[in-house]
This record gives C-alpha cells, structure tokens and sequence, in this order.
C-alpha cells in the first residue's frame, strides 16, 4: 500500500462560523483572519494505492460552479486534484473507488464534472465506485434549512444517476471494520448525520482521515466546534472520545483543512488533550 496526500486547492471561510462560540482573541491565535475575518483552508485530500485499487477520499470542490459560488469562498493558489495526481503519475480515470466523508460541496463537488459540450453533468471518475453510506445519502438529498446551502444537487444526483453510486454498512457501534475499502470507517454524528472518518493501517501507524470532526490542530480543544455543525454538544462529546483514543494510541491525524499542518498527534495534559507535533506527510511516510 502506498498514500499520497493531494492538494485540491484552498478557500478562505469566516473565522467566527469556523469556531463557534469561541471568542476571536482566541481562535485566531492559532488560525489568524484577515481584514475581513476570513481564514485560510485547505481542501486536502487523500489517494491509497493498494493492489489494483487506487482509492481517492473525498475529491475538494471541484471546478464546475459559477464564478459568483466561487467568490463567496475566495479560491486561491494553483493546486488542483488533477495537477496532484499527475504528480504521483495518476489520472482521474486511473481511481477505481471515491470515498467520500460527506456530501458538503467542499468535499465532494470534484466528485461531478460538467461533459465536453457543457450539456449535462456527469461523473468526474468515469472508473469508479463512489461510496457513501444510506443514512447520510438521505440526509443530503432531504437536506434540512440549516445544510441545505451546503448539499448541492448537482453535485450529489448524477453519482445516483449514473449507477456508479455505492453504500457501505452502517454498523450498530459507529465503528465500521473491515470496510469494503479495506480500512476502519468511525462513523459521527454532530457536524452531519453519518460523516464518516477512515482509519488506516500503514507502516505500522493508524492514520485517521480527520475530514469535519478536525479541521484543523486550531480546532484541538473541546469547546472549539464549528458553527456550520448542526450537533454541536454531540460533537464535543465525538471529539473527546476521538482524542483520547487518538492520544492513547498514539494515531497520526491527517489534517483535510488546515493550510499549514497536514499531519499532528496529540497527547494527554493537565488541560486535556491538546496538540503534541506536526509534521508534512514525507517527513513520517518516506
């Protein structure tokens, strides 16, 4: 097995929905705003190469919006999902499976691409399976007033459409193992309804694919939860459990949000769990 860590490009989000109640004197000490109390994010994501599979989690916002979408997000810099695949020798029709976290467009509108003529909307993986799981896909297809700006039709009908759509188990612990992707899936609840959170076995190292439980080491203390969640105490309650078993056993968090930090740990303290290191992914994973 072989894991590479994409840059599907960068977005800028108010820091105040990014943390809640946490007040900004506070949050911007780790993650600092703009003028505008815009702060600077990632939308990184993972590729496994195993045997013959080549397994991409979660695919960025993708390129198929109007100009007015992407101004409310302010993109910038020059990744792409398709320039960090071509880095590593792979393209778009190369992926054999997309798993995706949850449906919000910055994690999976890559997943759909407009045809040649612009005409009609079809998958951007024409090779794969997309996977999600039954409970969330109905959530994101009856989205409710508070994430309903966040699941885009057209980015979640045509994976239906073109019966490429595919639904892993939802197990009665949340704790999915042996996954048809071959890895652990933890299922949680408090940003949206089953987002799921792959563990990874790999050079003898867990790596957890944090997607919106972790956006960022920022967002390592307890009290620091997302606005945009739509459970936020249950949230809290998701990350405590997380982290301590994340300390305990000593897991490597892959970081999707966060523009400077690709990888951390964490350790127990007097304060609770807090960030122990961060590294780049090749400095771990030569």
């Amino acid at each position: 097995m072989k894991i590479y860590p994409l840059e599907t490009g960068n977005f800028k989000l108010d820091g105040g929905a990014m943390f809640g109640v946490v007040p900004k004197t506070l949050w911007q000490r780790t993650n600092p705003a703009d003028a505008n109390n815009l702060i600077n994010l990632s939308m990184r994501c993972m590729l496994i190469e195993d045997g013959d599979r080549l397994i991409l989690i979660d695919t960025g916002i993708g390129n198929k919006q109007s100009d007015k979408f992407f101004g409310y997000y302010y993109l910038y810099g020059d990744f792409s999902l398709d320039s960090s695949l071509a880095k590593y020798g792979f393209h778009r029709d190369d992926i054999t499976d997309v798993f995706l976290t949850h449906l919000h467009f910055d994690h999976c509108g890559g997943s759909i691409q407009w045809n040649k003529d612009r005409t009609f909307l079809e998958p951007a993986f024409k090779n794969a399976k997309f996977w999600s799981n039954e409970n969330h896909w109905d959530w994101a297809v009856n989205p409710n007033p508070r994430e309903k700006a966040s699941f885009l039709k057209e980015n979640i009908n045509p994976m239906q459409e073109s019966g490429q759509l595919n639904f892993v188990n939802i197990p009665e612990t949340d704790f999915l193992q042996n996954s048809p992707l071959g890895f652990d899936i933890l299922m949680v609840n408090g940003h949206t309804e089953k987002q799921m959170i792959p563990h990874i076995q790999y050079k003898g190292k867990t790596i957890v694919f944090m997607a919106d439980l972790l956006p960022t080491t920022g967002h390592i203390p307890l009290p620091y939860v997302m606005g945009y969640d739509t459970r936020p105490l249950l949230t809290m309650d998701e990350k405590s459990k997380f982290l301590n078993r994340a300390a305990e056993e000593e897991f490597v968090l892959f970081l999707e949000h966060d523009s400077v930090n690709e990888l951390c740990t964490v350790q127990k303290t007097e304060k609770g769990v807090r960030l122990k290191e961060t590294f780049k992914f090749n400095e771990v994973f030569n």
